[in-house]
């Protein structure tokens, strides 16, 4: 059986349809799937089936793994447990880099130990370009060696710069949905102290700043944080009130 080769060009101007994506998409997490599922799709050659998975590193966050295929996605996983494989290499480095015979592959042993019966031949991890300090890539698994030729590199390449852009809105919509649940935390976390505080004013006829000031001996006596001491006081209040 002959080796296909993956060479089949992206459509240009699809941004508008990643971008939809994006909004439609309820978490970064999903978007990455369907970005998967997109990519696998537009750079499968006729007759052959590539799978995709793409990964998404973020500063203070654990990274985020998303595949065409529950294989591609394990493909993934496999990397971030031996800390290295060609898609990490191609997010921490900005550069492609091209396993064109995995069972034959000398770089990254620990990822080459546990991709051993994979069924996968090839692997091509193609950078998507990202602004601050989160990085990704767009990972296409062959299940031939040598299943990715010069055009089927440039034809990743070209669909990996076109998702940029809704990657990176898709990162910042993240970014936005963690800010607000901080603060919705925060804000939580602030009235309860508040609770508590007026509680033990009530309890010891003192003023607001001085409840706080037993609150935090008590959280530093405890070795326990604030907001934990404020809800015990509250809830012990809530207790002795029924």
């Amino acid at each position: 059986m002959a080796n296909p080769k993956a060479a089949i060009e992206p459509e240009r101007g699809f941004s508008a349809l990643l971008d939809a994506v994006v909004l439609e998409s309820t978490d970064v997490s999903e978007f990455l799937t369907d970005l998967s599922v997109l990519a696998a799709a537009r750079l499968s050659p006729p007759g052959t089936e590539l799978e995709c998975s793409t990964t998404l590193i973020r500063p203070r966050k654990a990274g985020t793994v998303a595949g065409s295929s529950p294989r591609a996605a394990r493909m993934d996983e496999f990397q971030y447990r031996a800390g290295e494989g060609p898609c990490l290499e191609a997010a921490r480095t900005q550069q492609t880099v091209y396993a064109g015979d995995l069972g034959r592959e000398t770089r990254w042993p620990g990822y080459r130990k546990a991709t051993a019966g994979s069924g996968i031949g090839s692997v091509l991890g193609v950078p998507i370009p990202l602004d601050g300090e989160a990085a990704a890539s767009l990972n296409l698994y062959s299940a031939f060696p040598d299943g990715f030729d010069a055009k089927a590199r440039q034809a990743a390449e070209s669909f990996a710069r076109q998702a940029s852009r809704a990657l990176r809105l898709a990162v910042r919509i993240a970014a936005l949905t963690d800010t607000a649940q901080n603060l919705r935390v925060a804000m939580r976390s602030r009235t309860t102290i508040n609770l508590a505080a007026g509680i033990v004013m009530a309890q010891n006829r003192c003023s607001h700043e001085t409840a706080i000031d037993i609150l935090m001996k008590a959280s530093s006596i405890r070795n326990t944080k604030l907001r934990e001491v404020a809800t015990a006081v509250v809830a012990s209040a809530a207790q002795k009130g029924r």
